[in-house]
């Protein structure tokens, strides 16, 4: 009989990862929507870090809440 060890997925582990990455990308993009710099890209006004930041974090949520349960035998 092989007995539960209680190790978690690796899933677990990305999801929060992606989570933390993701909160420091909104971070900086809040930081950068208050105190603009004097370089712009092209696409600058559409603010990409809120958005890749909140994808990230929307997706390590995902992942965090679809292995949380889960464990390896």
């Amino acid at each position: 009989m092989v007995e539960n060890t209680g190790m978690k997925s690796i899933w677990y582990f990305v999801g929060l990862i992606l989570m933390t990455m993701g909160a420091v990308v909104v971070i900086s993009g809040v930081y950068y929507l208050f105190a603009p710099t004097e370089h712009h890209t092209v696409l600058s006004h559409l603010y990409p870090s809120l958005w890749w930041g909140g994808i990230m974090v929307a997706a390590g949520f995902i992942f965090y809440i679809t292995n949380r349960k889960t464990s390896i035998e």
